[in-house]
């Protein structure tokens, strides 16, 4: 669970990394499962023919064994407030990146989106994201293989969460599309320093769900196995407190917005 350092730098940097968060059992027998999904054969190479698959949700039991540990469950405590955030059945869609020469075609920097527009469309980039992150608790990183520098790491801009709030400020309830709010976050978070996502199988980042973040080319040997689910809050953030109160998450924004 988070310490109090890092719920400081959850603050300040938008994101904690929890290591051993699940076991790597856990996630070999998740892994396994991947390849039978992926359609690729683990010990050939030459049928790793794309630079990534994405795979739809998954509900076996490893991967509601990994969203469920009693670690994550005290930090979405912590970090969200007890009774305001929905367990995980399942894990979202899988992005497994596979060394490559070919460009991707993802990699660019965005915040991912939390509810349809209204009237519904089935573009994502137009699916939107609001100042009180509307349906959306937390962006989550579940690392299912050991990620290093070279095994394309989800790339995070530190402290971007911040200038975030205050662009989705000016847009009230409504909020932007995906797509608008990709398209300022050069000039509001291009200075910010980077990190990447990286560490053993098991370990999990709980990120503000304000974070700029960006897929990368995998420059390594071995394809990544990950998972980016959001976790779900059981009620809309209620952000009428001071900056003091209120789930972390909520204190970041006020901390934006301030």
């Amino acid at each position: 669970m988070p310490t109090p350092v890092q719920e400081q730098l959850f603050l300040e940097q938008g994101f904690v990394k929890l290591e051993g968060a699940f076991s790597r059992s856990t996630a070999e027998r998740a892994c396994a499962l991947l390849w039978q999904k992926s359609g690729c054969d683990p010990g050939n190479p030459a049928t790793w023919t794309r630079p990534v698959i994405r795979l739809g949700d998954c509900t076996e039991e490893p991967f509601r064994e990994a969203a469920n540990t009693p670690a994550l469950h005290r930090a979405f405590d912590q970090l969200v407030g007890v009774g305001r955030w929905a367990p995980r059945e399942s894990l979202g869609g899988f992005p497994i990146r596979f060394p490559h020469p070919d460009d991707p075609g993802d990699t660019g920097w965005h915040v991912d989106a939390s509810f349809p527009p209204d009237p519904p469309t089935d573009s994502y980039l137009d699916w939107r994201i609001n100042v009180e992150s509307r349906g959306r608790a937390l962006l989550m990183l579940f690392l299912f293989s050991d990620v290093r520098e070279q095994d394309a790491p989800t790339r995070i801009r530190i402290g971007s969460h911040l200038p975030v709030a205050r662009l989705l400020a000016s847009a009230g309830a409504e909020g932007m599309s995906c797509r608008e709010v990709a398209a300022a976050l050069e000039d509001i978070t291009g200075g910010l320093p980077e990190t990447t996502a990286t560490g053993a199988a098991g370990t999990v980042y709980l990120c503000h769900p304000f974070l700029v973040h960006a897929a990368q080319r995998h420059r390594g040997t071995r394809p990544r196995f990950m998972a980016q689910p959001p976790l779900y809050p059981r009620a809309p953030f209620p952000m009428a407190r001071d900056g003091e109160g209120g789930s972390l998450v909520e204190r970041a924004i006020l901390r934006g917005l301030a």
